[in-house]
């Protein structure tokens, strides 16, 4: 089983992506690794399969999260789901904070016509805090890296209210066809669909990757939100930085009717606050949600402060030959995952 951890920042990073007859600069993104290459007609998984693996993910996890069992609870997860519940059990570990648990409704399974390993599928499912709450149709992705690993849910994303799932091209059989992460006749190629996102969530407008992506929360929206932020911290003589950065997480890309995917990603959120040239000054305040995840409760940023996120994306990748198409992130779900002050 793989759980990758957290690689320290690589700053400015290039990525070229070649659309529209332009060389796009990408800050910071590193393309996730490919969950498995063009479709085929083998079933190597079937449905009943990913039924059991989803009902016994849902038994352990719950016993896990009701009874604080880290061990458990991070045994049947890796990716961005391991850095997202990793810090959940943290969390719980130093401040008690219970794990959330959750209800969920009727499953639908998109498991992919696959070959080989690795072996992966995705279930949309309504899904509720246990505590109350609205339900949120959430797509969980499954993988099983290699033969004899346990399967282990990757990512989860939830969608929000009133944005349907696109319709998924499926065989005759009724599976989803996944595609290649560098698919030629998609706007961009899925293992650089997050690498295109960042640019625009990290640099606005003035990207040069802003006419390939549509405005929504988790582009232009986080631009908006992190540069407020960044404004208020400056009236305090602070600087703050964001950069919405790759991880080698798997890429899941399923075709769409019509043309097009829909892709399934993870990336992290690396914040600092800091005193202009990390030099000591005041106490910089840690967010409060991230308090728990701190090495030692004494710590104090005297110097600046790091509160890192995971996410999980899913976009909808258009065809290249779509007039006017742009890549959409419909969903996202993200969680604390590192802490850090000085």
């Amino acid at each position: 089983m793989r759980h990758l951890r957290r690689p320290s920042a690589s700053g400015a990073a290039a990525v070229a992506i070649l659309a529209a007859a332009a060389l796009l600069s990408v800050q910071g993104c590193d393309a996730g690794t490919a969950a498995q290459a063009a479709p085929v007609t083998k079933h190597a998984l079937t449905v009943g399969e990913a039924q059991a693996v989803f009902q016994a993910y849902l038994s352990s996890s719950d016993a896990a999260a009701r009874q604080g069992d880290a061990t458990t609870g991070l045994g049947s997860v890796a990716d961005a789901a391991w850095e997202i519940l990793h810090g959940q059990y943290t969390a719980f570990a130093s401040s008690h904070i219970p794990v959330p648990r959750y209800q969920y409704g009727t499953p639908g399974f998109i498991v992919p016509a696959l070959s080989g390993y690795p072996r992966w599928f995705v279930v949309s499912v309504p899904r509720r805090p246990a505590s109350g709450g609205a339900a949120s149709t959430t797509l969980m992705a499954f993988e099983q890296y290699k033969p004899g690993e346990i399967w282990t849910l990757n990512g989860f994303a939830a969608l929000p209210r009133g944005q349907q799932l696109p319709a998924l091209a499926r065989d005759s059989a009724g599976y989803a066809l996944p595609l290649s992460t560098r698919d030629p006749d998609l706007l961009v190629p899925p293992d650089i669909a997050g690498a295109t996102q960042a640019a625009v969530a990290d640099d606005g407008p003035a990207s040069a990757a802003a006419p390939l992506v549509a405005p929504g929360p988790d582009t232009t929206g986080m631009y908006s939100a992190y540069s407020a932020i960044a404004s208020g911290q400056a009236a305090k003589g602070l600087s703050y930085t964001w950069y919405l950065e790759g991880a080698a997480f798997p890429v899941f890309p399923l075709r769409l009717t019509g043309g097009g995917a829909l892709v399934l990603y993870g990336m992290y959120l690396n914040t600092t606050n800091e005193h202009p040239g990390v030099a000591m000054g005041t106490a910089i305040p840690v967010p409060l949600n991230f308090t728990p995840l701190l090495a030692a409760p004494t710590e104090v940023g005297y110097h600046d402060v790091i509160a890192d996120w995971t996410y999980e994306f899913a976009a909808i990748d258009p065809a290249a030959s779509a007039r006017g198409g742009k890549l959409d992130v419909i969903a996202a779900t993200g969680g604390p995952s590192y802490g850090h002050s000085y």
